[in-house]
């Protein structure tokens, strides 16, 4: 089992990792979904975001989650094979959280080299986007 913290992660580096290892077997737990950043224009990004979020209509969809967690988890589902059951198996072995739940405070985690953001301007936290995009908690 792979324990990843999300803080200061690239979105897209760290979802193709994760479908990669979900697909050759592992499970992964990916925590602080929230502080995972997206790089680029704000207003690109805030402005892409909106737009997958108002395609369709409610009754119809597609519906595009709000939380940061479901944000992520979407993600990594988009670059599996969802539509054959190894795809679906593998997603089940996928849990993502928006910060650190009290039953894995005493695991240890790690970070990815290849999907860390270095990057010290131009980007935006799934956090960030969650909250304009109207999350509910």
């Amino acid at each position: 089992m792979i324990y990843i913290d999300g803080d200061n992660h690239i979105y897209g580096r760290l979802s193709t990792y994760v479908a990669k290892q979900l697909l050759s077997g592992e499970e992964v737990v990916i925590v602080n979904a929230s502080k995972i950043a997206i790089t680029g224009s704000r207003k690109f990004i805030l402005d892409k975001f909106n737009h997958r979020r108002n395609i369709g209509s409610v009754r119809k969809g597609p519906y595009y989650p709000r939380t940061p967690d479901q944000i992520m988890r979407r993600s990594v589902s988009e670059m599996l094979p969802i539509k054959k059951t190894k795809g679906l198996e593998a997603l089940k072995r996928c849990k993502v959280y928006s910060g650190i739940p009290k039953s894995l405070t005493d695991v240890e985690f790690v970070k990815i080299d290849k999907a860390m953001n270095t990057n010290a301007t131009g980007f935006i936290t799934l956090g960030d986007i969650s909250k304009i995009l109207g999350e509910n908690q």
